[in-house]
């Protein structure tokens, strides 16, 4: 076993719970979250899961290296789809990798591993995709070594992206926007954990910016179709326009504090996915999970470690 702590900020998200069951018995993980809410989600893993947990503000440079002494690697798994007039971007990106960078930097650490979003770009019109871009800015210019990996919808039991599309899946009639014409990649929880893990000792990435996703590319329609035969259904597929769903969700953002969905989150979901995994997958060691059995995975009762 390393006896070398691995810090995990955001740990008790579907992908950190996840990422602490798989180290279990394989090196210890110190877990940052900033909530005693947060930290209840970690209690409640199995006791040989449940990791070290100190309670942070993301943005808070010296809470972080306080609770991270000791460690050499740093996860870093924070993120949002949907600013609210509570949470913005910056508070949710840019800032927490601001603090991390100069936390890693004063204890020395020997790397930072990201996960970001598939479609981040410092020039982008998205909101989201321009502040995530800018976060990774950050990281790639601390003086400690840092390595991007970004990925597309994740496919994983009791995650909210798997549990949309199961219940579009489940029809009978689902409405898409534009008809479910969005290309999508997903990829299996199973495999963006083992990447991460890659990620904290492979040699070689010091300041890659890694694209990774599943190895099918498909429009949204066909994703929704697939699954519906997957669980023995039938489904109709609707359209509603683009225009109407930006036009509700900008409405949404002007008079609710917490939208159900904004302009920003609709235009990541739309953002269309098609990528060579191939380079990726190589230069982590990984494999990837087929669709279908990443699906089959995701809607399964239990989540999959």
């Amino acid at each position: 076993m390393n006896a070398t702590p691995l810090v995990v900020t955001g740990a008790n998200g579907h992908l950190g719970r996840r990422l602490c069951a798989r180290l279990a018995g394989e090196r210890p993980v110190r877990a940052l979250v900033r909530s005693e809410r947060a930290a209840g989600q970690l209690r409640a893993l199995p006791e040989a899961q449940r990791p070290e947990i100190a309670l942070v503000d993301y943005t808070d440079a010296d809470r972080i290296a306080l609770a991270a002494v000791g460690c050499e690697v740093a996860v870093h798994l924070v993120g949002i789809l949907k600013e609210t007039r509570a949470n913005r971007y910056a508070d949710a990106h840019e800032r927490p990798c601001q603090a991390l960078a100069e936390a890693a930097d004063r204890l020395g650490m020997r790397r930072i591993v990201a996960l970001s979003i598939l479609g981040a770009d410092a020039a982008s019109p998205n909101a989201c995709l321009a502040s995530r871009a800018r976060a990774e800015a950050i990281l790639l210019a601390a003086k400690t070594p840092a390595v991007v990996i970004r990925v597309p919808m994740v496919l994983g039991a009791g995650d909210a992206a798997s549990a949309a599309l199961l219940r579009q899946a489940r029809g009978p009639l689902t409405r898409l926007v534009r008809g479910g014409a969005t290309l999508e990649q997903p990829i299996a929880a199973r495999d963006v954990v083992e990447a991460l893990v890659a990620a904290t000792t492979r040699e070689g990435l010091d300041g890659a910016v890694l694209d990774l996703a599943g190895p099918e590319s498909l429009s949204h329609r066909d994703l929704v179709l697939r699954a519906a035969a997957l669980l023995g259904g039938d489904v109709r597929i609707g359209s509603i326009p683009g225009w109407l769903a930006r036009g509700v969700a900008g409405v949404a953002e002007r008079f609710a504090a917490d939208p159900p969905i904004t302009r920003a989150m609709l235009g990541v979901l739309e953002h269309d996915d098609a990528i060579d995994p191939e380079p990726t997958r190589a230069a982590l060691g990984i494999d990837l999970t087929p669709l279908d059995d990443a699906l089959g995975a995701a809607f399964a009762e239990e989540p999959d470690a």
